[in-house]
């Protein structure tokens, strides 16, 4: 079987500065897998690369054995990427129930004519989606506040409302870049928990960016240390985290 993601001799510069070199990176499905490093390490540049924002200079990535190296942000996600971000990105004028349903139009469809017109195929699918959309918010237990802008939700909320809407595209691979950026220690918690859920209820792959080291410590089973955009160290969590490598240059011990 193949893995869920393999990154082999991925790099890219900018204006002659070399921002990532020769990453590789081997992710089985099903595992909670982790990618870390110090400030500038390239370790959103990383995600940048899986999901199409940049084309690397070098190097081949694949999904699930399928090769989307340097396919468009919007194919790489039809093809099974989806991610948050470190600063949430959210649709903020519009409700917590219209931001999932953002997500969803990989798998709904119906014509301009019946959108325009909205005929009955129109309110047929928009019944659906509504359903779908309400059963992702049941799961983060945001279904209460379905009709709130996304802007008045509490942070914690935002962050899982971020990942409910990820999810709409039904991905096989979740990239989730700093999830926990700006939590208080009960949201971080919170969150732990949220991530360990989705990967079970969801049969989910996922890769984060995380500097809580308690937060990468207690749920990432494999880690990639990315240090100056090249690879450090990868390993199992335990392991890397007793690098004395790592210990240098990521945890300034």
């Amino acid at each position: 079987m193949a893995p869920m993601l393999e990154v082999k001799n991925l790099g890219i510069s900018f204006g002659g500065l070399r921002a990532v070199n020769a990453f590789e990176m081997t992710i089985q499905k099903g595992e909670l897998y982790g990618l870390i490093g110090p400030n500038g390490a390239g370790k959103t540049t990383v995600f940048n690369l899986l999901t199409g924002v940049y084309k690397p200079s070098e190097g081949i990535v694949k999904l699930d054995g399928e090769d989307i190296t340097g396919k468009p942000t919007i194919e790489i996600n039809k093809h099974g990427i989806a991610r948050t971000f470190q600063n949430i990105r959210l649709f903020k004028d519009m409700s917590v129930l219209d931001n999932v349903k953002a997500g969803l139009h990989n798998d709904y469809k119906y014509s301009t004519v019946a959108g325009i017109f909205r005929l009955p195929s129109y309110w047929k699918v928009e019944k659906e989606m509504d359903e779908r959309a309400m059963e992702l918010l049941q799961v983060f237990d945001l279904d209460g506040e379905a009709d709130y802008l996304a802007s008045n939700l509490p942070y914690g909320k935002q962050r899982k409302l971020e990942i409910a809407r990820a999810l709409a595209t039904n991905p096989k691979l979740l990239l989730l870049d700093e999830p926990a950026a700006g939590m208080n220690p009960h949201e971080t918690a919170e969150l732990m928990e949220t991530i360990h859920f989705v990967r079970d209820r969801f049969d989910m792959t996922i890769l984060l960016i995380e500097h809580d080291m308690k937060l990468v410590g207690g749920i990432c089973e494999k880690l990639t240390v990315l240090n100056f955009g090249e690879v450090l160290c990868q390993g199992a969590t335990a392991d890397v985290l007793k690098d004395p490598q790592v210990i240098t240059a990521y945890l300034g011990e």
